[in-house]
């Protein structure tokens, strides 16, 4: 078979495949003359097959492919990188109106010839976009009808600036303006003057790029007439368009507020009653016992100390306190002449003694307070290897309150006189709690307590 009619066959068999493609095709030489177009182009675009081959692309159906973008693909970028993909070209035509097309083309070399040919081919996207917007519509017209909907106030600015560029209408409500008030506006506008800043910027509403983006935070709104509003802002940062947003949700926590206020008050008023019951049981202990006035609150101050030298919470820290101030409370129920004997208890008076933290046990256990008072003064003679009384209780058995006012007795009652015997001195107490750290008393708060006297200089009062 001869050249030439090698070529006729090749080109032949190309056309018939050209003309099997389902999506418009357009075969161009290298001045983008037109060579050949499937079937399908002359179908769909309505242009007459005997006008089209040797023309320039640009004038074929009386020049309604001279199109800007597409001059720029194949004059621009196709000599250059031989190839664009899915350029997607809005554009009206005659007879089909305006399409929306998806580009793709390439250089390639005939099969026998040596000239270069480009192919170019078309895909109309119209329906697609359409049905593709109509699903952007829906679901900004739910974004819509959810933004606006919202129970909580809701905000969008500028990252960059801080200006407001959208709002809700429970914003509007909250603040009492008018989304013509609010809008291109600082959104510093939203807050009364004394607002915490960041970069100039509320604290509620500007986060860095390194910030949490779900971080929540509370501040206050300002409304028109001057109310101030207590919210809750949850914010994130959003992009949208090629911008950066800070999107900002506002919830009206005033009655959550107010709330938490009359649980405060609630608590600082039984906190006061708990305070004024118990000055009035030391009181009566120190009246059945008068040797032992005082040992009580000086018991409670050192507790107190420790506990702080300890860096426990304040809360246990002022359970301890309250704890220490009525420890020996079971004492009521012993007779005072054994109270103040001023000679050595027999046994069975011992034996009577110890029951006390026993019977302060019975007396406090149905008192409502916010600590374990009755537990910690049911356990204040217990000892850590669990040679302790009532129970016998051993090591974390025992409540770290309770470890530290049993230290804190010791050492006061050592060191301080009583009845049958003159004091010891401090010196003797701090010994004995150092021989028997880590055997009866704890041994982190034993160090505790020498820091307090040795380094610190902790006294008791009246010393």
């Amino acid at each position: 078979m001869s050249r030439k009619r090698a070529v006729t066959k090749s080109e032949e068999y190309s056309e018939s495949i050209i003309n099997t493609v389902r999506e418009p095709l357009i075969v161009l030489d290298q001045d983008l003359r037109v060579v050949t177009v499937s079937r399908s182009f002359y179908e769909f675009f309505k242009v007459n097959p005997e006008e089209t081959v040797g023309q320039l692309i640009y004038d074929l159906g009386n020049k309604q492919w001279d199109i800007p973008k597409l001059r720029e693909l194949l004059e621009t970028i196709l000599p250059e990188k031989a190839t664009f993909d899915n350029y997607e070209v809005e554009h009206d035509f005659t007879g089909v109106g305006r399409r929306t097309m998806l580009l793709n083309a390439r250089q390639i070399q005939r099969v026998l010839g040596k000239e270069r040919i480009i192919l170019l081919a078309i895909e109309d996207i119209t329906e697609r976009k359409r049905l593709e917007n109509l699903l952007i519509d829906s679901e900004q017209l739910r974004y819509r009808l959810f933004f606006e909907e919202a129970q909580d106030g809701i905000a969008i600015a500028y990252a960059e600036t801080g200006e407001l560029v959208d709002c809700n209408q429970a914003l509007c409500r909250m603040t009492e303006k008018d989304k013509t008030e609010l809008l291109g506006q600082p959104q510093s506008i939203l807050h009364p003057p004394q607002h915490q800043l960041i970069n100039g910027f509320s604290s509620s509403f500007y986060f860095h790029k390194t910030a949490d983006p779900g971080q929540t935070l509370e501040d206050n709104l300002l409304s028109k007439s001057g109310k101030i509003i207590p919210v809750e802002i949850k914010a994130s940062r959003l992009w949208m368009n090629g911008c950066d947003y800070i999107l900002g949700i506002f919830r009206d926590i005033t009655e959550r507020k107010k709330a938490e206020e009359d649980l405060k008050e609630t608590l600082e008023s039984l906190r006061k009653a708990i305070g004024t019951t118990i000055q009035v049981m030391v009181s009566a202990v120190e009246t059945r016992d008068p040797y032992t006035a005082g040992h009580q609150r000086q018991s409670a101050d050192l507790a107190r100390a420790i506990a702080t030298e300890m860096g426990l919470p304040p809360k246990k820290i002022e359970g301890i306190r309250m704890a220490g101030s009525i420890h020996d409370i079971g004492k009521l129920s012993i007779p005072a002449e054994i109270l103040s004997k001023p000679t050595k208890l027999s046994e069975l008076e011992f034996s009577m003694i110890k029951e006390h933290a026993r019977k302060g046990f019975e007396m406090l256990k149905d008192v409502e307070s916010p600590w374990s008072l009755a537990e910690i003064v049911y356990q204040h003679h217990e000892r850590m290897d669990g040679s302790g009384y009532p129970r016998n209780l051993k090591g974390e058995e025992i409540l770290i309150e309770a470890r530290i006012l049993a230290v804190a007795d010791v050492v006061e009652a050592m060191a301080s006189h009583r009845p049958y015997r003159a004091g010891l001195g401090i010196d003797a107490a701090l010994n004995e709690i150092e021989k028997n750290r880590g055997i009866f008393y704890d041994s982190t708060v034993v160090d505790a307590c020498l820091r307090l006297f040795r380094e610190k200089g902790f006294k008791f009062e009246g010393t």
